[in-house]
This record gives C-alpha cells, structure tokens and sequence, in this order.
C-alpha cells in the first residue's frame, strides 16, 4: 500500500484546493521543488503532482515548477493536468517522469490512451475524477454522461498501470475518501486502483491497514499532510508493518 504526497500546482505554487474550485486555493509552499524535496525526505516513496493550470488549458502551464521537482528528489513522481497528446506524454517521461495521468483525454480519446499504454508500457495512469458518481473532465469544470466504472471498463487488458480516483466531492475538505465507491471500482476492475480525494487522518491510515483495503495499490494526501492531521512518519511505518 503506498501513501502518495500530494503537490498540486497553481501559478507555480503548491496548493490545495477545496471541491475542486481554482478560487478556493490554499497556498502552502512557494517552493514546489522544496517541498517535494520535504516529502522525500520523510520517507515517502512516490509523489503524486497534478498540474492545476494545464488542466484547465489542456496544456502544460507548471512546467518549470515540475521540472524543478524532477532535478531534486530521485523518487519516482507521477504528474497529471493537461496533458493530451502523444508527444506531451513521451516528452514529459523524456525528462523523467516514472508515470504520465491522463484524464480528460482518457474520455475524449480513449483510443490514445491505450496506444500510449502499448508505447511507454507501465507509464501510463488513467485519472477519474467524479463528482456524483460521473466522470468530470477539463479540470472538473465539466461532467460528463459517464459512470466511473463505465470508463474504467474501458480500459480493461489495455496496459494501464494504475486508476486514480477522485471523488471531486471529497477533495480538499478533510471529509474522508468516499471508500464505499472507491472500493467497488477497485472491485470492478482488475487495474490497480488509487484513491484520492478526503484523505483526511490518521483514522484513514489505520482503515487502510485492514484486509478489506488492500485491494487499493495506495492513497493520495495532501491538505491532511500539510497541515499535520496525518503525521507522514507514523503513517509509513503503519502502512509498512501492515504490508
């Protein structure tokens, strides 16, 4: 089970937002290479970094910050946000990313999501964000007619190396991950799956630990992490003794 930092990036910056709203931001570093330099140091294994403008433009915007972030830790780091085509993706793995997230393209195109699983075999993630049970899409800004599992159904035996859930509804508010509907995608499909969105306490942690969850390949944090409700060190080494 891996406990997976979160970095979001709005104008260069590390923040969160709350249910998904670019005007509800949180800013908690300036310095996102700092940062991710922070949760390497407290002994996490993988960072999960989403690119807030570019997935509301449908381009690249942090670049320079997640660049940064590359050139400082040497654990594998996973980025989403705005990133659509084929040469995006190979570029981004080119400069050392372990894993691209693609999520608005995974609905517009999923015929290029399965090609760039066949080219870059273990470097693509498929993010799903849902807000009432359907899928959203241009940085949550749009619902689709979508079911989370309808899509991830899609992807079935295509190489996909994990799905990243987020239930928009959750995000950002320390309300919990919404692990009924978490665990029954999981259920649905034989791809790995990540929760996110409410990670909210040390509570959360101990859930994971139990047989039931471990059907999850991890969890994402971020507003729990940084402001002290889930204490980074306590919950690696619980989730590791549960391993």
């Amino acid at each position: 089970m891996i406990l997976f930092p979160a970095i979001d990036l709005k104008d260069g910056q590390c923040v969160r937002l709350k249910l998904g709203d670019m005007d509800q931001a949180t800013v908690f570093n300036d310095d996102p290479a700092a940062q991710a330099k922070s949760f390497e140091e407290q002994g996490f294994e993988y960072l999960h970094v989403v690119d807030l403008n570019g997935a509301f433009a449908g381009e690249s915007r942090n670049g320079e910050a997640v660049e940064a972030i590359l050139k400082a830790v040497d654990f594998p780091v996973q980025l989403g946000g705005g990133i659509r085509t084929l040469d995006h993706i190979e570029g981004w793995l080119d400069k050392g990313l372990a894993r691209v997230i693609l999520g608005t393209v995974a609905v517009r195109d999923p015929a290029l999501v399965k090609e760039a699983a066949r080219r870059f075999p273990g470097q693509i993630a498929v993010g799903i964000d849902a807000r009432g049970g359907m899928v959203a899409v241009e940085g949550w800004a749009e619902t689709s007619e979508l079911s989370v599992i309808e899509l991830a159904k899609r992807f079935e035996g295509a190489g996909v190396a994990a799905i990243i859930y987020t239930d928009i509804d959750r995000d950002g508010v320390l309300a919990g991950i919404n692990w009924d509907s978490t665990l029954e995608l999981a259920r649905a499909t034989t791809i790995p799956v990540i929760a996110s969105g409410g990670l909210a306490s040390m509570d959360d942690i101990e859930r994971m630990t139990r047989p039931e969850y471990r059907v999850l390949e991890g969890a994402i944090s971020g507003r729990a992490l940084y402001d002290g409700r889930i204490v980074s060190r306590e919950a690696l080494a619980m989730l590791k003794a549960a391993a």
